[in-house]
Formats: C-alpha cells, structure tokens, sequence
C-alpha cells in the first residue's frame, strides 16, 4: 500500500510540471504574436502620418546683469600734513673786534753815557794770588770728593777799590769753587783804582788770570 502511494504522488508532479510547461509555451507563443501585431500596426501608422518638425524655440532673451552688490564707499583720506622745513639759518660770522689804535712810539732810549777816558788802569794791591790758600778756602765737600779746576772772572772794581760785583767768565765745572773764587775776591781783593785825563778815581773792570784750585799732596 505504501508503493502504491508513492507511484501515485510521482504520476501527480509530472503532471503539474507537464502543464506549467505548456502554459509556459502558450505564454510565449501569446506574447511574441501580440507584440508583432502591435509592430506591424505601428508601422502602418508612421507610413499614414507625416511627422512635422516643430520649429525651435525662439531665443531666449539674456539674463539682466546682476545687480551690484552694495559696496561701501572707500574711506575718505585725509591728505597728509606738509611739514614745513624752516630755512637755514644763516651763519652767525664772528665779530671781528675794531683794531684798537696802536700807542704812540716811545721815544727811543738815550744812548748811555760813554765811559770815561781811563788815563790810568787799576792795579791791585799786592799779589792776588795770596788771596787764596788752599789750605784755609778750598770747599770741603770739593776736597772730600777730590774736584780740581780753573776759573776765570771778570771783576767790576769801584772807585773805592773795592770789587763790587763778580762775574764768571769760564766754570770749573763745579759751582762751590766758582762762588768761592768770587766771595774771595770780595772779601780780601784791594786795588788801586783807576783815573780819568782830570785825574779823579773812576770806575772800572778788571779780568785776572784764571784761578786754579788744586789739591795739595
């Protein structure tokens, strides 16, 4: 009994698909027919009509321009400021001062006296050499440290006889026995002034032979 279902559920499925394919081929067949008829209609129809062509469209007219925008108006600039360049001064010239007027010239100097006329020289008393001794005048510093030399002097004798002035002609080289010569001189030099044609004592220079100081041994 169960063979006998089965069969009979078998022999029902090919029959359904049987009929679906059928109904499948009938389909197509009804479609395709239909569609050429609706074909050869159609074609009839363009053969009967004339197709006009439609003119194109007139043209368009152009956009409007656009508005512009609001633009702000520029900034209103104030010109800038002329500055301005005070000239040069003009150069301050130093003041030059008036020449003072020049002071009378001097009256020129009189011209000195000429000396008298010497009819006599002056002599001096006695020999000038003793009026040094080594022994007593020599500078000691000069004797500790052994100087020597020689100088030589001009004397300015008065009428008197005295020396009133001295004056070194030629240095030793040692100062101490240049004013030694000359204080010596002062103090014990003794002369026989000279005179004039009248025969009255005048003054007068005296130039001795040089002096020479020199270290006893």
């Amino acid at each position: 009994m169960a063979y006998a279902d089965h069969s009979e559920t078998s022999s029902r499925m090919v029959s359904i698909i049987i009929v679906a394919l059928i109904h499948v081929v009938l389909g197509y067949a009804f479609v395709t027919g239909l569609g050429m008829k609706y074909v050869k209609k159609a074609a009839e129809q363009l053969d009967v009509f004339e197709v006009k062509e439609e003119p194109p469209p007139p043209d368009e007219p152009p956009p409007p321009p656009p508005k512009p925008a609001d633009v702000p108006p520029p900034p209103v600039v104030s010109p800038p400021k002329i500055v301005e360049t005070p000239a040069p001064a003009a150069p301050v010239l130093p003041t030059v001062p008036k020449a003072l007027p020049l002071p009378p010239p001097l009256p020129p100097t009189p011209a000195p006296p000429a000396p008298p006329r010497v009819a006599k020289k002056v002599e001096p008393r006695g020999n000038p050499g003793g009026w040094f001794d080594n022994d007593r005048d020599y500078p000691s510093r000069a004797l500790r440290e052994g100087r020597e030399g020689t100088v030589g002097v001009r004397l300015q004798i008065g009428a008197d006889g005295r020396v009133s002035d001295c004056t070194v002609t030629r240095s030793s080289g040692h100062s101490d026995l240049d004013e030694k010569t000359c204080e010596n001189f002062r103090r014990r030099g003794r002369f026989r002034p000279a005179e004039d044609a009248s025969g009255n004592k005048i003054a007068s220079t005296w130039s001795p032979p040089g002096i020479t100081w020199r270290i006893q041994q």
